[in-house]
């Protein structure tokens, strides 16, 4: 997996590491912060996380067509630079008006930077493996790229929840996910009598000596200076990403070419026939039109997923579920699984040895981090979002041994199959949450109160179990689909057809807003099976020009 891999792949993946872990980070308290800092609606809520996720995946076609004219490097460094000071208005306590134009202001800075950053590093990473030596590692590379992305991912949620928790503690709250909503009601004179009761029982909860009026200010006001400390802390992370990438600069500065840089660096482009091109271009803009939908469903855990384990999911866990609500007892888990890889396809004693002992002390420590744990462990809803990158990192190697037992024989998919099986495989992810939400009720009548008493709190396995399946359909679709990109993309139009992939991106992630506008009255297992409609329908749809994808892949 990592062998004969060049070392700028390690520098370019650890840089994107840093960045995402800021982005994920800012992400997982997103939504959350707009509804207990402004009282948005779900809808509202949904527009602004839509329209920002819009402009994060669509402004990429922006930085590759610049970058295609001025190089790769140059709008990486700018866009860096750029989402720092969006991070840092984000993490500056505002009042509300002042706040919400600094907020967007914010966003706006963010997704460019990101739309400079994003497409262009991942153009890099491909232009590595144009040389002879590596070519056959495209896929592979891809993959360990996108691993590091998630490496990021999967400790953002723990960030912001610590960040959270330490906030709320010093004003000597706790977290309540009701009382944001109920408090927004109360001050804005429009709460029921229900809600007015369930807020004035929360408050005596919370141990608070004041009346529900000013009960209701401070604890909005603390737990949004707690989300804008989260948002710091993407500020930190991107400083790490920038020191990365400059002082690893010389390990991929040979990659840092576009068309026009080819011939000075050496580089050998082939020439496609105005034909070809149009083939190629076709054949992406079609899996670009699937993929719209795989995002469009896989970024509701930022949203309605997020919504889901705020409003339906227990708030505390025991047993066997503590593991998985500590990152850490998950890192160790993904050190179990790379050691038993390790030992397994190691070929010399040495090896195996030092694999098993990894693996031994891998598991004794997990066992005493799990003897060790309180017996109940509260968890915030953000946390879910930790599982998705968990499952990523930890999958990934399974992943490219049964890819790559089956390109041994002859029988590998091609990137546009694997596109295909990764959407009926989301399909299924969403089954299992439909299933889990049977019987429950629906958001308006949990959030005015009139759903009552809290005994129709679900377990947390749902949304595991969701989030395990999706990740399987991820990792089908979108490391595969950034390498099909780098590898049919036209020479002189890879910035712009990167780009491409994530406007796509950008367009799926506008439509998560549709379901959710969904979140109000409907039922709960219908708002998920608009999603398992939409997934089947996008796997019917690149099954049926399947031919035609694989001729411009084998050509390419």
């Amino acid at each position: 997996m990592f062998e004969g891999q060049p070392k700028g792949l390690y520098a370019l993946a650890l840089a994107n590491t840093g960045e995402r872990f800021g982005y994920y980070t800012m992400l997982a308290i997103f939504t959350l912060f707009l509804q207990a800092k402004f009282g948005f609606t779900a809808g509202e809520a949904s527009n602004i996380y839509g329209g920002f996720l819009a402009a994060v995946y669509f402004i990429p076609l922006l930085g590759g067509i610049l970058a295609d004219r001025f190089g790769y490097g140059k709008m990486v460094t700018m866009g860096i630079v750029v989402m720092f000071f969006g991070y840092l208005l984000l993490a500056v306590p505002m009042e509300n008006d002042v706040a919400k134009i600094a907020m967007f202001t914010a966003l706006g800075l963010i997704s460019f930077g990101t739309g400079l950053f994003k497409g262009n590093l991942q153009v890099m990473v491909g232009n590595l493996y144009d040389a002879p030596q590596y070519k056959a590692k495209r896929d592979t590379a891809f993959s360990i790229f996108y691993m590091a992305i998630n490496i990021g991912a999967l400790f953002a949620p723990t960030a912001a929840t610590e960040v959270t928790n330490w906030v709320l503690g010093k004003a000597n709250f706790t977290y309540n996910p009701q009382i944001p909503s109920l408090a927004h009601q109360y001050l804005d004179k429009a709460i029921t009598p229900e809600g007015e009761a369930t807020l004035n029982s929360l408050m005596q909860a919370q141990n608070y000596s004041g009346d529900l009026a000013s009960f209701s200010t401070a604890y909005i006001d603390k737990l949004s200076e707690a989300y804008n400390y989260g948002f710091g802390v993407a500020c930190i992370s991107l400083i790490v990403s920038m020191l990365i990438y400059v002082c690893f600069r010389k390990t991929f500065k040979h990659a840092d070419y576009n068309s026009k840089q080819a011939a000075a660096a050496n580089v050998h482009e082939e020439e496609l026939t105005p034909k070809q091109t149009k083939d190629r271009v076709v054949a992406l803009m079609l899996v670009f039109a699937v993929v719209i939908f795989f995002w469009m469903s896989f970024h509701q855990n930022g949203l309605t997923m997020t919504f889901f384990a705020r409003d339906y999911t227990v708030t505390e866990v025991s047993g066997i579920d503590r593991l998985g609500f500590n990152v850490w007892n998950l890192a160790l888990l993904i050190v179990g699984v790379y050691a038993g890889f390790s030992l397994f396809q190691s070929k010399t004693g040495r090896g195996k040895t030092i694999s098993g002992i990894v693996l031994l002390a891998a598991l004794v420590v997990l066992g005493i981090s799990y003897s060790t744990m309180d017996p109940t462990l509260p968890i915030l809803p953000q946390i879910f979002q930790q599982f998705n990158p968990f499952f990523v990192v930890a999958l990934t190697p399974v992943s490219l041994a049964v890819f790559g037992s089956l390109a041994k024989k002859g029988k590998e998919p091609s990137a546009p199959r694997k596109i295909g099986i990764g959407m009926l495989i989301a399909a299924v992810g969403f089954v299992i949450l439909a299933l889990g939400s049977f019987g429950l009720p629906t958001p308006a009548a949990v959030e005015s109160g009139a759903a009552g008493a809290t005994d129709y709190l679900v377990s947390p396995d749902w949304l595991i179990s969701t989030y395990l399946v999706l990740t399987f359909a991820e990792l089908c679709l979108s490391p595969m689909g950034i390498s099909f990109v780098s590898k049919v993309a036209p020479p002189k139009y890879k910035g712009a057809m990167m780009g491409m992939w994530f406007v796509a991106t950008a367009i799926g992630n506008y439509l998560t807003s549709v379901i959710g506008h969904l979140w109000g009255n409907m039922e709960l297992w219908m708002v998920w099976g608009v999603l398992i409609v939409c997934c089947l329908l996008s796997a019917l749809f690149i099954f049926s020009i399947m031919k035609r994808l694989e001729k411009v892949t084998n050509e390419a």
